[in-house]
Formats: structure tokens, C-alpha cells, sequence
């Protein structure tokens, strides 16, 4: 009887160690949902409606997109970093806010490092400057003598107070030794369309946003923020093209993540089928036409990117001293 007892006990145990990987191994068996913290129509949604989209061919189960917007992407990434399960069926795709607002915020509702399972990064989004059609800088280094020459009234728009375009301008101020005046908005189209209406002088924006407006004719692309050129606009030159920048990048990026205690066998799984999705011939000529530099990666090799990214971004805000009110 005790022999018996015995042996019913360590195949119990041995059906308790395997259930688990069993679990893992038919990893996807039912919807997966993809948080988005922004609005649908930026650029992190479209990011996530593209990954989605070919997620649901890889792993053969249907993907859902859900934005949950508001308090500078906080909302949606504590959705996923404090209230969603480690199982790979909520997860996440954000933008460089990741490592921007715990330089910005003195309260955070989550801390990513321990929060979140970095997956893979998805694309790198270099911006273009821009300047509306009365400007007559037409380089870099004539922009710069342009606002030397009119320090008052030369203004750029960005997205609102510790946004990415306000970080971006202010890298530039510093390393440019300018001071073009700040004007936030609540998002890049309003600023956009006040650089072409010639209510400000310029701005620095997404090239997928900005494209239409340059195509137009209504502002003038001056620079991209990425240290090479970028094949949607191959004429214009980086800001680093210009030898007192040369040291000059900016980029925001978007990533995938879960919650932090995924199982290992899944996050590999994940990061496999995203870099398949966005290594695809079809799918990278679509993200390089809205100005999307594919940049998928190792989860290891994208936390260690959060990571710089983050140093950067602390040091730009505490040069500028930038301020947030809670």
C-alpha cells in the first residue's frame, strides 16, 4: 500500500513539473491581445496593427490591438507591467517613453526594469526638421546662423512639455548653442500645420507624419535626426552631416514587451515571430515608406538599448532642465 501511495505521489509531482512546459509548448491556444498606450492612427499604433497583422499568420491565432491612452503612455504600459499575467497573451507595444518619463515623473505607477520583459525592438523612427516656406535657411548650418540672427522670434512646435520633439529640439539647442523658443502643442498635427501656416518657424516630427507636408511644398526639410540618411528621403542630409553636429542623433523607437515572469520558452517564441514579422521584404518596405527603420533585436540586446536610450534621454532633460507637474 505505501509502495502504491509512493508511486501515485511521483507521477503526481511529475504531471505538476511538465504541466507548465505542455502550456508553453501549444503557446499561443487563444487570443493575444497587444496593449497600445497611445491613440490609434500614431505611429505606435500603426506599429502594433502591423505586427499584429503578421503575428496572426506566424503564431496562427488571432491578435487584438487595444489603445489605452492617456498620462503620457502610462495608463496602457501599467496595464500590462502591474495587472497583466506573464502568460503571452497581453502584451505590450511602446514608444520611447519608456525611457523618457521616469526622468520626467517623480511618481511612477511601474518600473519597467522589473516590471516588463523587454521582447524586441521593432523599428527605429529617426525625425526631419523642418521649417515653414518663408524661412531662408536651407542647411543645417544656415538654420543655426538664422536663429542666431533672430533669437526672439524664432520658435518650434513639438508634441507638449517632455515629449520626444521637445527632447529632440533641445539636444539640438545645446549642441547648436541656439535658443529657439518652445511652443508645445497637444500633438504633431496642430504642429505641423502651424509651421506650414507660417505661425512658427519649424519643427522636428516623424517623417511618415511630416511627408505629406513636404511633398506639398509647405515646409522645406532641412535635416534628419538619425545619423545616416534614411531611404525615404535620400536628399536630405542628418543633422551629424554638419562637422560642429557631427555627434548629433535622435531617434524614438518602438518595442514589444510582456510582463515581466514570462516563461523563457514563450518570450523566445514571441521574439522569434516578431523579427520574422518585421524581417519580411513585404513588411519592410512598407515600415521604411512611413519612415521606419526596422531594428528588431535579442531581448537581451533590446534591454541593454532601453538602457542607453534612458542615459541619453536623463541627460538631455537635466541640461534642459525640463518639468513636469504631477
Amino acid at each position: 500500500m505505501r509502495s502504491l501511495l509512493c508511486k501515485l505521489c511521483l507521477a503526481a509531482a511529475a504531471i505538476t513539473m511538465t504541466a507548465p512546459a505542455v502550456a508553453q509548448d501549444s503557446y499561443p491556444n487563444q487570443p493575444v491581445k497587444i496593449i497600445v498606450p497611445f491613440s490609434a492612427g500614431g505611429g505606435t499604433d500603426i506599429t502594433a496593427r502591423l505586427l499584429g497583422d503578421q503575428l496572426r499568420t506566424i503564431l496562427r491565432q488571432s491578435v487584438v490591438v487595444d489603445n489605452r491612452p492617456g498620462n503620457a503612455g502610462m495608463i496602457g504600459t501599467r496595464a500590462v507591467a502591474k495587472s497583466a499575467a506573464p502568460d503571452g497573451y497581453t502584451l505590450l507595444v511602446a514608444s520611447g517613453e519608456m525611457a523618457v518619463n521616469p526622468h520626467l515623473y517623480k511618481v511612477m505607477p511601474y518600473d519597467w526594469e522589473k516590471d516588463l520583459a523587454p521582447i524586441t525592438n521593432l523599428v527605429n523612427v529617426p525625425s526631419v526638421v523642418v521649417v515653414n516656406a518663408d524661412v531662408p535657411a536651407k542647411s543645417v548650418q544656415e538654420l543655426i546662423a538664422y536663429a542666431k540672427a533672430n533669437p526672439k522670434s524664432v520658435s518650434y512646435g513639438s508634441t507638449g512639455t517632455g515629449g520626444m520633439t521637445h527632447l529632440g529640439m533641445e539636444l539640438f539647442n545645446k549642441m547648436a548653442g541656439v535658443q529657439i523658443n518652445h511652443v508645445p502643442y497637444k500633438g504633431a498635427a496642430q504642429q505641423l500645420t502651424d509651421v506650414a501656416g507660417k505661425h512658427i518657424t519649424m519643427t522636428l516630427s516623424s517623417i511618415g507624419a511630416t511627408l505629406p507636408f513636404i511633398e506639398s511644398g509647405k515646409v522645406k526639410p532641412i535635416a534628419v535626426t538619425s545619423l545616416t540618411r534614411v531611404s525615404t528621403l535620400p536628399q536630405v542630409p542628418a543633422v551629424a552631416e554638419y562637422a560642429p553636429l557631427a555627434g548629433y542623433e535622435f531617434i524614438n523607437f518602438f518595442g514589444f514587451y510582456a510582463p515581466a515572469g514570462l516563461p523563457d520558452p514563450v518570450l523566445r517564441k514571441l521574439n522569434a515571430a516578431a523579427v520574422q514579422a518585421f524581417r519580411h521584404p513585404e513588411q519592410v518596405a512598407k515600415l521604411k515608406e512611413l519612415g521606419f527603420e526596422p531594428a528588431t533585436d535579442t531581448p537581451e540586446q533590446f534591454r541593454e538599448f532601453v538602457r542607453r536610450q534612458s542615459k541619453l534621454f536623463a541627460k538631455i532633460v537635466a541640461d534642459a532642465n525640463v518639468k513636469i507637474e504631477q
